[in-house]
């Protein structure tokens, strides 16, 4: 219970009995000795008002101060902002505001409030509060009028860090530029991919990346005349994909496996092959046994459909067990699937069930241009260049076994261009196990789209591959020069190495726990290196001023969160306690009358004679 209501219930308290006690001797007297009935009324009224006021003197009503709200001017405020201010409220500018001449210029917002402590009310104009206010608005009533998002680029998604020989998109939203177009361009100024903006402002380019290293694509936006009106760069880690360790098992060579072995070589793939030829022959390398101790070694094992259907229960529980340990198994189907075959495979899981479907098939049609097909090609080598044509070469229609996937917990990675499965995979303990229905996949080689099988492959062994954890440091993807960003998951004595600079040591807040955080204020934009214990990661920093439009929009949508919403008016008044004495002198006087009238004879009936 708080003090004013213990007070309040202490004085009624007082005031009830004190009348009680009044009424009580008045009504018991003899009719002789009674007091007048005005005399008990005015006291008991004296009674009542000496307990109000001496409630007001120790608890005095609150009056209005001068001020009532703090105006905050932010990033590209109005400069005519003292126009719009009532006679309670007063301007302050944070840093980040333009010059404004009325306004009391303050370091941060946590300043302003301590120099105006009476402050009930916040409103806040322009761009929004940075990371260095948003602390001390939380609790605050607090309205938001944003200024108007400026034009160009307001919102930008892209990977940070990604795998070498991978795609990958870059999206996001343009504000004020209606039928405008966006380009991706390559670290050698290439353009890679150009899209126009849809009726929202959005787009998403494709890019791809060929080889490991620190590079930096560029968004490039032009206006309708096609002349630049923003950019923006895209930095990008690319690393070195880790090694994947796959043992084929095929019951005659093809044309499939001979590219598929090619392409193994190509994308640094460690690829162990055992090839049938019948009456005990076998091509390849070495033959190795099924069982847990060899299994363990191997991250995918691929076997076609001779190979499964020609191995033993007690190999393929050996498989099983190994699958269900984290190893992946990919079965190729390349012609006749027996039914003993498709019961295995359904004891695994994986049902594959006879279909009427046609065995000819057509990739989906990928939206990507010339320009990012040619980009995925590369230029090819000295010995065999790329062709100028290939990336525009139509794609050669595929075969298949009419078979269909009917595992309602199957994940589908490929599909035709009619919306068919062609590979799917499904979990089995720790492992996946999934299946490959096209027979020659080879064909894209011929027509001069290795890139095309290339990616086939890469998405099928990355499906089912045994897990691995990730061993890499975190790193920001935001990071900006000028602002705190925050570096988790630190070993002692880890260090900051700027572009050209010396390695700048950093310190772990204890408060930070297990996460082992430490702050870090770059100075200046570019590749940065954190390099904590024996592992190290780069990350880019933007400069102070690049891609305004983004931050304009982050600090909006950070700085809404903590007001109220538009329209929405705060209830509170800037108010403080009133002064005592008034009250006190009243309830002086009042007592004073209370203490005469009690002991004077004005209102006692007349003595007996």
């Amino acid at each position: 219970m708080d003090t004013q209501r213990i007070l309040l219930g202490l004085l009624a308290f007082a005031v009830i009995t004190a009348t009680a006690r009044l009424l009580w001797f008045a009504w018991r007297g003899a009719p002789e000795t009674r007091p007048r009935g005005w005399r008990v009324v005015l006291l008991a009224l004296l009674q009542l008002a000496s307990a109000v006021l001496l409630y007001h003197t120790l608890l005095p009503p609150p009056v209005a101060t001068g001020i009532d709200a703090l105006v905050v001017a932010t990033a590209n405020a109005p400069r005519d902002i003292a126009r719009t201010l009532t006679s309670h409220e007063k301007l302050v500018a944070l840093p980040e505001a333009p010059a404004i001449s009325e306004a009391e210029p303050v370091p941060d917002l946590g300043t302003a409030l301590r120099r105006h402590p009476e402050t009930a009310r916040i409103r806040i104009i322009g761009d929004g509060l940075v990371a260095r206010d948003r602390d001390h608005l939380r609790g605050m009533s607090a309205t938001y009028q944003p200024t108007p998002l400026p034009r160009g680029l307001i919102d930008l998604s892209a990977p940070s860090r990604l795998q070498a020989g991978t795609d990958f998109h870059v999206s996001g939203r343009v504000n004020g530029m209606a039928r405008a177009q966006v380009e991706l361009l390559d670290p050698a100024g290439q353009r890679v991919d150009r899209q126009p903006l849809d009726r929202n402002g959005r787009f998403d380019l494709l890019g791809a990346v060929r080889t490991p290293g620190l590079v930096e694509f560029r968004i490039r936006l032009n206006d309708p005349s096609g002349r630049q009106a923003d950019t923006a760069t895209i930095p990008l880690s690319v690393y070195s994909p880790a090694t994947v360790r796959v043992l084929m098992l095929a019951g005659a060579p093809d044309g499939e496996l001979k590219y598929l072995r090619r392409w193994a070589v190509d994308a640094g793939v460690r690829m162990h092959a055992q090839i049938e030829l019948g009456g005990g022959m076998q091509l390849g390398d070495a033959p190795v046994a099924l069982n847990a101790a060899t299994l363990k070694n191997f991250d995918v094992v691929v076997v076609d459909e001779r190979t499964w259907g020609g191995t033993g229960a007690a190999r393929r529980n050996a498989l099983a067990d190994a699958v269900r340990s984290g190893l992946g198994l990919l079965v190729r189907i390349d012609g006749p699937l027996s039914p003993a075959s498709r019961n295995a495979l359904a004891a695994l899981g994986l049902r594959l069930n006879a279909a009427n479907l046609p065995a000819a098939f057509k990739l989906p049609v990928s939206k990507e241009d010339d320009e990012f097909a040619a980009t995925r090609l590369g230029p090819g080598t000295s010995d065999a260049p790329t062709a100028k044509t290939a990336a525009v070469t139509a794609l050669p229609e595929l075969t298949r076994q009419p078979l269909r996937i009917d595992d309602p917990n199957a994940t589908s990675w490929l599909r035709d261009s009619e919306g068919r499965p062609l590979a799917a995979w499904r979990a089995l303990g720790r492992g996946r196990i999934g299946t490959w229905l096209p027979m020659d996949t080879f064909q894209l080689v011929l027509v001069g789209r290795d890139d095309l099988h290339s990616t086939l492959w890469s998405d099928a062994i990355a499906a089912v591959a045994r897990a691995r954890a990730a061993n890499e440091l975190p790193v920001p993807a935001d990071a900006r020069a000028g602002t705190r960003t925050a570096l988790c998951g630190l070993a002692d004595g880890a260090t900051v190495t700027p572009a050209g600079g010396q390695p700048k040591p950093l310190l772990i807040d204890p408060a930070t726990g297990i996460a082992r955080c430490a702050g870090l204020w770059p100075t200046a934009p570019g590749w940065h290196v954190l390099s904590s214990g024996e592992a190290s990661a780069s990350f880019y920093v933007r400069g102070k001023n690049e891609l305004p439009g983004i931050a304009a929009r982050e600090m909006r949508e950070a700085t809404s969160l903590l007001t109220l919403a538009p329209g929405q008016v705060a209830a509170t008044s800037a108010t403080a306690l009133g002064s005592r004495w008034p009250w006190f002198l009243a309830w002086l006087l009042v007592s004073a009358v209370l203490w005469w009238l009690e002991r004077s004879r004005l209102g006692r009936a007349a003595a007996a004679h």
